[in-house]
C-alpha cells in the first residue's frame, strides 16, 4: 500500500509545488489512515485542511484501495 500511496502523491505534488508547497508521506496504519505533512507555503496556508481533505484524500481514496482517511501532522 505504501508504494501506491507514494506513486499517487507524485501525481499530486506538481499542483502543490506550483503554489510553493509540497507534501511529505509520514505513514499509514492498518485502518487505512494516511498521515502526511504539508510543507512550504502549503504548511502555513489557512486552507491546509481543505487541501488535505478535498484534494489529497480524494486522490488517494480513488487511486489506493484501502485508504480511508488522510490527516495532516
Amino acid at each position: 500500500m505504501e508504494n501506491m500511496i507514494l506513486k499517487a502523491l507524485e501525481k499530486i505534488r506538481p499542483a502543490l509545488q506550483r503554489d510553493g508547497g509540497d507534501v511529505k508521506f509520514v505513514d499509514v496504519n492498518d485502518e487505512g489512515v494516511v498521515r502526511v505533512q504539508l510543507q512550504g507555503a502549503c504548511g502555513n496556508c489557512p486552507g491546509a485542511l481543505m487541501t488535505i481533505k478535498m484534494f489529497i484524500e480524494q486522490v488517494l481514496k480513488e487511486e489506493v484501495p484501502g485508504v480511508k482517511e488522510v490527516i495532516g501532522v
